[in-house]
């Protein structure tokens, strides 16, 4: 079990893990930083510790780390307590879920393996917006998607917002990045999987007709303004469009996610 450990003093170095968070160029789940994985929240930090990324240490104010001291059943790390404003001093902003963990991150998974043990994927381009990134992973956990798998121009999944937004999930869904793209995209062709592209275009065929519950198939999902690139919707097999009234173009991303999610399992 996690073993308590008291801290009074903000410029304890035992609590650098998690020091001004707020600035952006020494916030350690930045690119170029310590490459943490930061949990925050009694409900996301349960997930870290369930989850196969080796956690650190956890801190927070004393009612929220007891909360989660039976769930470090099987860990030996430290839980530092303070008060909630040595806290704040230490993170940099005030804190009101009460509680963090950090962890190191998990050793990360060829695509080919993914592709391998999957059977519905979502293929991500472009998503540079760590609200919408976080709300796709929690989509695809919650509506059976396999894994994720991260093509170019996307943002770090395991950045602290995207981790808080997705409410941990981002943790348990499984994602690889394809390095050449999107070329890459014929590691799925040669696994058996019909890839989709979601695309507005009038000319893309409804949801409801492309039966996307059928066999393995892997939806392509395009970046917050343009959407999908011209290459990567030549590179699929199909073009798929959510049918909508008139006067509205496109939806949000994370949102034409989880309808396609849900047509993808087939309820």
């Amino acid at each position: 079990m996690a073993h308590i450990v008291e801290v009074s003093d903000a410029v304890d170095p035992r609590v650098d893990d998690f020091r001004d968070l707020s600035r952006a160029d020494r916030r350690p789940d930045r690119p170029g930083g310590r490459g943490l994985v930061i949990a925050e929240g009694v409900v996301v930090v349960e997930r870290l510790l369930a989850s196969p990324y080796p956690v650190r240490a956890l801190f927070g104010v004393r009612r929220r780390v007891d909360e989660l001291l039976a769930a470090t059943m099987d860990l030996d790390v430290p839980a530092y307590v303070t008060d909630a404003d040595v806290m704040a001093r230490v993170v940099g902003f005030h804190l009101n879920r009460g509680v963090l963990a950090v962890a190191d991150r998990a050793p990360v998974i060829a695509p080919a393996e993914l592709i391998g043990r999957s059977r519905r994927l979502a293929v991500l381009e472009g998503i540079g917006d760590h609200e919408n990134l976080g709300a796709l992973f929690r989509n695809a956990a919650a509506l059976g998607v396999d894994g994720v798998l991260l093509g170019a121009g996307c943002s770090d999944p395991l950045y602290r917002r995207s981790v808080r937004v997705s409410m941990g999930h981002v943790l348990r869904v499984p994602f690889a990045h394809l390095d050449s793209w999107p070329e890459d995209l014929k590691l799925l062709r040669d696994n058996g999987f019909r890839v989709a592209a979601l695309t507005p275009r009038a000319d893309a065929r409804a949801l409801r007709d492309a039966a996307l519950d059928r066999g393995s198939v892997a939806v392509l999902l395009g970046s917050e303004g343009p959407g999908l690139t011209d290459e990567a919707i030549a590179a699929a097999d199909l073009a798929v469009r959510i049918p909508m009234v008139g006067g509205v173009d496109s939806l949000n991303v994370a949102t034409a996610g989880a309808i396609t999610f849900h047509a993808m399992s087939g309820a």
